[in-house]
């Protein structure tokens, strides 16, 4: 690839990377959420791997690095089901946004707009889900680079 194409793509990574963090940790309150933000940044990954190789990636995701994600967003999905299988009887209850109910409500007359602090379980499923969406498609093109 060109020198001009090397110096572009990293900064330009960098930055889809950002939006797609933003993206999972919005996305309780915004339109898109883990498996969009997971694309994004698994498309900054692989517009790296595209442009510089996998030697030469600013990113160097190994393949156990790559299995430890997959684990964690794997296990944390299935423990934050079991949270709310324990405390409510359903698996993936959303825990946590019954708040409102054990608040006074001279208190609650405070918090008259969408309170992101009580979405409950469904930002931490985002992240989970950004992870294995993010895992997922980059190990798919890391094989594809490999072969």
């Amino acid at each position: 690839m060109s020198t001009i194409l090397k110096i572009f793509v990293f900064p330009a990574a960098m930055l889809i990377m950002c939006l797609g963090i933003l993206t999972i940790l919005g996305g309780h309150i915004t339109p898109g959420g883990g498996f969009q933000g997971g694309a994004m940044i698994a498309g900054a990954f692989i517009f790296c791997a595209v442009v510089y190789g996998l030697r030469e990636n600013p990113f160097k995701f190994s393949h156990n690095f790559l299995a430890g994600m997959e684990s964690v967003g794997a296990l944390g999905f299935i423990l934050l089901g079991l949270v709310g299988l324990v405390l409510t009887g359903a698996f993936l209850y959303n825990v946590g946004v019954d708040l409102y109910s054990t608040v006074p409500p001279f208190i609650m007359n405070l918090f008259d707009y969408p309170d992101p602090i009580h979405a409950g379980i469904i930002p931490y499923l985002n992240i989970v889900v950004g992870i294995k969406v993010m895992v997922g498609l980059s190990a798919v093109v890391i094989a594809f680079l490999e072969s």
